[in-house]
């Protein structure tokens, strides 16, 4: 049954004076940002915003800046119509959808043409604002350290684009609660980190990895697995949770928990970019776990580029 009817709003101007109005009455405001393509992860997020918020804003919004040239950003998946009936089926609902045409366009006339959520295209190909060479976005935000290890090896250019477009989100939206999925969880810690180094004045939530019931992390990318890949995928998974459960009867070598999973991946036929024991906070890898750890992995199978992790607290 058809809930809550959200108010879509797409400037930035626009999105500030809902914001501020809401503030003058004295209402608090969550924000969930997002890419789009929404699965029961991203709908949990929005209850836990509902937890800390009186009012939830759901950004929708493809960030070109955190993909670098060779990722062909006009693949990921997108369904905003669709998308805007899930919000309405969450309990509680959702007070604003700001789904802004580009948050990289200041006016100036580039030579490219807009197309499909915004994202520019130069000889009919989607491209990234990082291939902007004109008078466009210049100005980036780097959380140094964080950003170096697990994703950030591959993709040297991914959490700078993160970064700026969250930065940007907050200063147009203003909310004082965001939550941010674990499944990410090297995005959340960056995120809290850049709260807290610059003096934002918003609490950063993170909310549960939420799994289908077969194990597999949500993730919009699944809809790309084939029947077979989707299979395969479970070795991430369920190694992780058989790493889990060696680590809490002892286990604890680093290497050892680290080659297991490794090794089940590469016998279902994915290929590992990464699978490293790190520290909760400080996310520095480890070889022997005695405090609080995430497990986190990243894996392909076909050309679907596949995130997990797991909290071993021992």
């Amino acid at each position: 049954m058809a809930g809550k009817e959200p108010l879509v709003i797409t400037g930035k101007d626009e999105m500030r004076r809902w914001s501020r109005s809401a503030r003058a009455k004295g209402k608090t405001i969550g924000l969930v940002p997002t890419m789009g393509y929404l699965h029961e992860g991203h709908l949990s997020l929005i209850q836990e915003s509902h937890n800390h918020a009186d009012l939830t804003v759901v950004s929708i919004y493809v960030n070109p800046g955190q993909f670098s040239p060779n990722e062909d950003l006009s693949t990921y998946p997108s369904d905003f119509l669709g998308d805007v009936e899930k919000l309405k089926s969450v309990p509680g609902g959702v007070d604003v959808v700001f789904h802004p045409r580009n948050l990289y366009e200041y006016g100036q006339n580039d030579g490219m043409k807009q197309g499909e959520n915004g994202l520019k295209r130069k000889e009919g190909k989607v491209v990234s604002c990082l291939e902007n060479s004109g008078a466009g976005h210049e100005t980036w935000i780097r959380v140094e350290r964080l950003e170096k290890g697990l994703c950030g090896k591959s993709r040297p250019v991914f959490f700078r684009g993160v970064a700026t477009i969250v930065t940007k989100l907050f200063n147009i939206v203003e909310p004082d609660v965001a939550v941010f999925g674990k499944k990410d969880y090297q995005q959340w810690k960056i995120i809290e980190r850049m709260v807290r180094d610059l003096d934002f004045g918003i609490r950063v939530i993170g909310g549960d990895l939420v799994r289908d019931p077969d194990g597999l992390a949500k993730s919009s990318r699944n809809v790309h697995l084939s029947p077979e890949e989707r299979v395969k995928a479970l070795s991430i998974s369920k190694s992780l949770f058989n790493a889990k459960l060696a680590a809490e009867t002892g286990k604890v070598n680093c290497k050892e928990l680290r080659d297991s999973v490794i090794r089940a991946i590469h016998e279902a036929g994915g290929k590992v970019d990464y699978a490293e024991i790190v520290d909760q906070e400080s996310l520095e890898t480890l070889e022997e776990i005695k405090r609080p750890v995430v497990f986190c992995v990243a894996a392909l199978f076909g050309n679907i580029r596949l995130l997990d992790n797991m909290e071993i607290n021992v």
